[in-house]
């Protein structure tokens, strides 16, 4: 299937993240790896999605599973060679799908021969390409920062009796980008895999590339505003408003750069916003005016407060006023967060009405692996964890194992068809084997076949990819909206509860779609009646 020459192919688009670790091993060391995704896919080609984003697979010692990167340009031999990452390539253009990766560029592992250098001395040619401080006169770090891993962001380096900064483990110690060479390096390696065929980057903490040059102490947060989108409710990073070290004006200027060598070769990036109380804001500064990242996520959909109608409508409200020139990304589910099955005790019909929801709204979407089979989020022993997160806030927090287990594919094999190794590297939960690929296959009502339904609904209609949207509503559990372009409008409602609701239909002349994914139509009595997370579709064509 060939690639259409879209330049804005991304505006609307389906994404399917894959997590490499947990996708399918191909080599029998229980280890997901670049090989096993060219196997599999035919299934993601069949979902009907547009690109995948594959979570990072460079050389790293896996002290954060691959967000720790030794060597940027490269394949960690645990996933295969830079040859398989080629054929990947061209095997997913053959299937229609692009590919996106993940560059993790706020920070390096303590692996890297970049820090090892830096660490060496004052004075060395990247002594400056790490984030370096003095201590204060009593020998404490230089200010409050936290990490999100919990624990001062400051590690002390006893060779150049200095601190080094690390937003996340202290094995990641943070790159200075106020240094020139350093943005230098970084689009260098955006090069290396434009070259090898990439169409993309999803770029990681996107707002954690630049710090105070002050450093100067965050400000405390009132605890009413505190939330857990970015990190458990018993994290201390919680605490604090975090306003000097991430977020910085710096930013701009450097994704204006980083933009420029996307465009040289026709490439996209998506960014994710990583910050509590200022994400939608900061989506819009980074999207809007053509010249920085095509598009953000936020986590305003990956939290733990249910997504209802009015909250759904408040975030529209806030994106029409803070990023109205902006794209977001929209996701559910993703490596870092528990799956919203679980984090949301969603039924099937709430599994369904939240797709059907998600590929209606303006923006991008990002499915994760399993989505698609209706995946709960797995329960993995304490002796079983990987997750250094999980391990240092259990039980209270259990870290992303739990989202992050091995895809099942087939519940008839060992290891449900993802590994033939004695054992995998996390465990496959008895309740996901069931769900697995081919089970579903043949079963009408399962979840993978709305999947495929909806995605196709999505491209059907062009209007819902690409179009405006405005007239947004909630009225009591329904949710209501419309979607226009030049050609076409579409009335959007969506009953996001458990108990039926009816609602007049658009005046004018509408025409029902929508049969394919439960779409209600109105009633002899003119009203609409929505089940449970039923929606009802309406489109009209302009100039007809």
């Amino acid at each position: 299937m060939a690639l259409n020459d879209d330049p804005d192919w991304w505006r609307g688009a389906v994404i399917y993240q894959i997590y490499p670790r947990s996708f399918q091993d191909s080599n029998g060391d229980g280890v997901g790896d670049l090989p096993g995704i060219i196997r599999r896919l035919p299934h993601v080609a069949s979902l009907g999605v547009d690109a995948i984003w594959i979570s990072p697979f460079f050389p790293s010692p896996m002290k954060d599973f691959g967000y720790d990167i030794s060597e940027y340009c490269d394949v960690d031999p645990l996933f295969g060679s830079l040859a398989d990452f080629d054929a990947l390539v061209e095997a997913a253009h053959g299937w229609g799908l692009r590919v996106m990766i993940d560059l993790v560029l706020s920070h390096s592992s303590d692996r890297h021969p970049w820090f090892i250098e830096s660490r060496s001395s004052r004075t060395n040619p990247r002594a400056d390409w790490y984030v370096w401080s003095d201590p204060r006169p009593d020998g404490t770090p230089p200010n409050n920062w936290l990490s999100i891993f919990g624990g001062p962001a400051w590690a002390w380096d006893p060779g150049r009796e200095q601190y080094f900064l690390h937003n996340f483990l202290a094995s990641q110690p943070d790159l200075n980008l106020h240094c020139e060479a350093v943005q230098q390096a970084i689009f260098d390696t955006a090069r290396f895999w434009l070259d090898r065929g990439v169409d993309g980057f999803r770029l990681d903490t996107i707002n954690f590339y630049f710090c105070d040059k002050e450093f100067r102490s965050n400000p405390p947060l009132p605890p009413e505003e505190r939330n857990d989108n970015i990190a458990p409710r018993v994290n201390p990073y919680n605490h604090q408003l975090h306003l000097y070290d991430k977020n910085q004006p710096e930013n701009i200027d450097f994704l204006r750069k980083f933009r420029a060598v996307l465009n040289g070769y026709g490439a996209i990036a998506l960014g994710e916003v990583g910050d509590a109380q200022s994400d939608l804001e900061i989506l819009g500064q980074y999207t809007s005016g053509g010249d920085k990242v095509q598009m953000c996520y936020a986590f305003d959909f990956l939290g733990s407060a249910p997504l209802t109608a009015a909250r759904i409508a408040q975030v529209y409200e806030r994106l029409d006023r803070v990023a109205e020139e902006g794209w977001v990304c929209w996701a559910l589910s993703n490596h870092d967060v528990v799956r919203h099955p679980t984090r949301w005790s969603l039924s099937p019909a709430a599994l369904r009405g939240f797709l059907t929801l998600t590929l209606c709204l303006k923006g991008t979407v990002c499915l994760y692996q399993g989505e698609e089979l209706g995946l709960p989020e797995a329960e993995v022993p304490f002796e079983a964890l990987q997750d250094p997160y999980g391990i240092a806030f259990w039980p209270e927090f259990k870290g992303r194992d739990g989202c992050r287990t091995p895809m099942v594919w087939a519940a008839e094999d060992l290891h449900a068809g993802f590994s033939r190794a004695p054992r995998t590297w996390l465990p496959i939960p008895e309740t996901h084997i069931g769900l697995a690929v081919t089970a579903q296959e043949h079963a009408p009502e399962a979840p993978i076949h709305h999947y495929r339904r909806a995605i196709a609904f999505r491209h059907a209609n062009p209007v819902l990819a690409r179009g405006a949207m405005d007239a947004v509503r909630a009225e009591g559990n329904v949710l209501s909206f419309r979607r226009h372009d030049a050609a076409a409008e579409m009335f959007v409602a969506i009953n996001l509860g458990e108990t039926p609701a009816a609602l007049v239909p658009p005046e004018g002349d509408w025409l029902p779609v929508g049969a394919e994914i439960n779409a209600a139509r109105p009633g002899a009595d003119g009203l609409v009646h929505l089940g449970p997370w039923q929606p009802s579709l309406m489109l009209r064509r302009k100039g007809a």
